[in-house]
């Protein structure tokens, strides 16, 4: 059975979470995890700019074939939620700039997938992503939420493939 590469993203103009696995049948392994750190001091489509090429480096480098995001939600400051949407479609367009696929999960699908319950706390998941993924390290949230999103995806895509072989 082959294997697939599977890039999760946790979307931030500050931090841009992002996380690898491998799928192979039912089995997830984790390969690699980060966060891009987006220098504050810099003007808004520098930030954006630095964003794309740092993604642009993890995609060339391990070269994944599929891609998942966490939706945003909106904030009630307007000015932070305009600013979240254009760091969220910085991370959608360079996987897609790539040729990848881009898959979307809110983050209630994400949790209900990795912990089971869709209003899970960032200690829970980060707690599920370690017993899913053994030997998993990371060293923010933001990699463990784009671990998650990853699991998320692997878990869709795996109950999509069954539902179509069961047609």
């Amino acid at each position: 059975m082959a294997s697939r590469l599977i890039l999760g993203l946790d979307p931030g103009l500050r931090f841009t979470g992002w996380g690898i696995i491998t799928v192979q049948g039912y089995a997830l392994r984790a390969v690699a995890n980060g966060v891009i750190a987006v220098p504050v001091d810099l003007p808004l489509p520098e930030r954006l700019a630095f964003l794309f090429r740092e993604l642009s480096i993890v995609i060339t480098e391990f070269k994944p074939e599929e891609a998942a995001i966490e939706e945003t939600f909106a904030n009630t400051n307007a000015a932070s939620t305009l600013k979240l949407g254009l760091a969220r479609g910085v991370v959608m367009l360079a996987p897609a700039h790539f040729g990848l696929k881009v898959a979307e999960y809110t983050a209630n699908q994400v949790k209900k997938a990795v912990v089971g319950k869709g209003h899970a706390d960032k200690t829970q998941v980060q707690m599920m992503v370690k017993m899913i993924l053994p030997g998993v390290n990371f060293k923010k949230a933001d990699a463990a939420d784009a671990l998650a999103v990853a699991i998320c995806h692997a878990h869709h895509q795996s109950t999509l493939r069954q539902w179509s072989k069961a047609l």
